[in-house]
């Protein structure tokens, strides 16, 4: 019971600065490999992955209700997010626990190094409009990492966004979320196919996920860009704060 409940907070809190900056399953996945099912990378990734969709999910709807979501880019990314997402899942599922728990390690190094040194732009650019090709790149592309490890997605998509399309942080936090839901819901079924997801953890962190999804998408609608700029640092100090931890 003690584990359930712990679980649930994470899942809250982690669904909702997953939904304003990203970087939720950094929270997530440590927390999952500290339980039982930890010894199994797999199993933690694909329940990692079952207990997400439903916070991205509540977090996409909340923000296609408001002019945040380019729907335009959405329709040009999510197949491809889908499919991204699914062929990553493809691949972890067939990699061997002995060789993916250092590779987690690894990865999870990386996504706090790449969020450390990347900046937001400083200030409001012009919008640019991009062909459909780059959506689909760029979400087929962190869809598939986000299939095949995670942590660190939402805020590579924002930074992403901000970068070569130049939308405001709380336009592309918005933006960030169809692909995050397009690959979460691929990686859910390919994992659940392989009976890769432990449905007793799922269950309570995905109403922490579907309640912090919810509070975080209204605080970034809300809010607007300063909060997604402060999320986003906070996330970054969390990820080195967590791997010092974890190496000392």
């Amino acid at each position: 019971m003690l584990i359930v409940c712990a679980l649930f907070l994470v899942g809250l809190v982690a669904g909702c600065v997953d939904a304003i900056a990203g970087g939720g399953g950094l929270l997530t996945l440590p927390a999952l490999m500290l339980t039982g099912i930890g010894d199994n990378s797999a199993l933690a990734l694909g329940t990692n992955k079952g207990q997400g969709v439903f916070g991205t999910a509540v977090a996409l709807r909340k923000y296609s209700l408001s002019p945040l979501l380019d729907r335009r880019r959405a329709l040009q990314s999510f197949a491809p997010a889908l499919l991204g997402g699914a062929i990553g899942t493809l691949i972890v599922a067939e990699i061997s626990p002995r060789v993916l728990n250092p590779l987690l390690m690894a990865l999870l190094a990386t996504a706090a190094a790449l969020v450390l040194f990347q900046r937001p732009p400083s200030r409001q650019l012009q919008p640019r409009h991009r062909s459909a090709w780059l959506a689909a790149a760029v979400g087929f592309s962190l869809a598939f990492y986000d299939g095949f490890f995670g942590p660190g997605t939402g805020t590579f998509l924002i930074l992403a966004y901000t970068c070569l399309w130049h939308d405001p942080l709380d336009a592309a936090s918005a933006n960030a979320k169809v692909v995050n839901f397009a690959s979460n819901l691929a990686s859910t079924a390919a994992f659940a196919f392989r009976r890769l997801i432990f449905w007793n953890y799922v269950l309570p962190m995905a109403a922490g996920q579907i309640i912090g999804g919810y509070v975080g998408a209204h605080l970034t609608i809300r809010s607007g860009r300063g909060l997604v700029r402060y999320a986003v640092v906070a996330v970054t100090i969390a990820m080195i704060v967590r791997l010092g931890w974890r190496f000392v």
